[in-house]
């Protein structure tokens, strides 16, 4: 069949310039080719993938912009579509004009004329490069959740995690065992207490850090309190400002945090409050009873308070 140029749009005065307009307009590379695979028509977005102009596509093939392997496996794929004289979707990886790697979801369909017969072959090819990348981007943070989640059940600590609407995103064994009770029941049956009310797992006070941490987007704030005989420290921290907070829980309570603890607050209370001690020992002099007081009332105001019953 030799290929009429106007013959489909036979009612439009210069229809070959028309169509030309008409795909120019278009963002994605198309072209059209004979049923021998020349090509009859490229678009602007087509051009500039080969990196070449629209005159120097006549006459040529596809496959001159290809290498040899991929030539042959897209010729295979023409030969497929005109036996079954339908539709062909598929994604191949090209190399474009620039030598830049690119994969495309090729869409082609047979071009008739008015006698209904085939007179070549309409391609449109979309840029696969964003959305492979966004695919790549989503795989590596789903890999990323996964080791995140199995590196938060390793540590010791009790860790939880909870959204906007106060309910547990994930947390670790560590959390459930220190709150204990119905708790540590309840992350036996739902891995990490995913979804549960957090003011249904833990006690006010800490309720309350959280909201208010949630509420005020601060970074951080941490308090001492007493629960269930236990001396917890614990750590509230913004993850992610009014949407996601999480918290450490550390258990003061065992012997191996306790003089490491004790020594770390006992460097930090020397170090920001060694002026004030300097010039209280300098006003009180020799004066025993009076120093005693002194180390009664800094004791007191270190002493772990009993905030919350157990």
């Amino acid at each position: 069949m030799i290929y009429d140029e106007n013959s489909f749009l036979p009612d439009v005065p210069d229809s070959q310039g028309f169509s030309q307009h008409l795909i120019d307009a278009l963002p994605m590379p198309v072209y059209l080719k004979s049923e021998g695979g020349t090509i009859l028509m490229g678009n602007k977005a087509f051009c500039c993938l080969l990196n070449c102009g629209n005159m120097e596509l006549r006459g040529k093939k596809v496959m001159d912009f290809l290498e040899e392997d991929q030539a042959g496996q897209f010729d295979r794929f023409d030969q497929d579509l005109l036996a079954d004289e339908g539709t062909q979707n598929y994604e191949a990886r090209i190399r474009t004009g620039s030598g830049v790697s690119c994969e495309y979801a090729f869409q082609k369909s047979l071009l008739h004329d008015s006698k209904n017969e085939v007179i070549g072959i309409v391609c449109s090819m979309i840029d696969l490069s964003e959305q492979k990348k966004a695919e790549r981007q989503m795989e590596e943070a789903q890999e990323a959740t996964v080791m995140a989640s199995a590196m938060l059940h390793k540590i010791r600590a009790g860790i939880v995690i909870v959204g906007s609407d106060m309910r547990v995103i994930d947390s670790n064994p560590g959390f459930a065992k220190l709150i204990g009770g119905d708790v540590e029941e309840l992350a036996e049956t739902v891995p990490g207490l995913s979804g549960a009310d957090l003011k249904e797992l833990v006690p006010d006070v800490l309720y309350r850090m959280f909201a208010t941490l949630m509420s005020s987007g601060e970074n951080m704030v941490e308090r001492d309190l007493r629960y269930q005989n236990k001396l917890l420290h614990v750590s509230v921290i913004s993850i992610y400002k009014n949407r996601v907070v999480g918290a450490l829980i550390r258990d003061m309570s065992a012997p191996a945090l306790v003089r490491e603890e004790i020594i770390s607050r006992a460097q930090r209370v020397n170090k920001q409050n060694m002026e004030t001690v300097q010039k209280i020992a300098f006003l009180l002099g020799e004066n025993a009873s009076v120093m005693e007081e002194l180390l009664h009332s800094i004791i007191e105001s270190y002493k772990y308070g009993e905030d919350e019953p157990s």
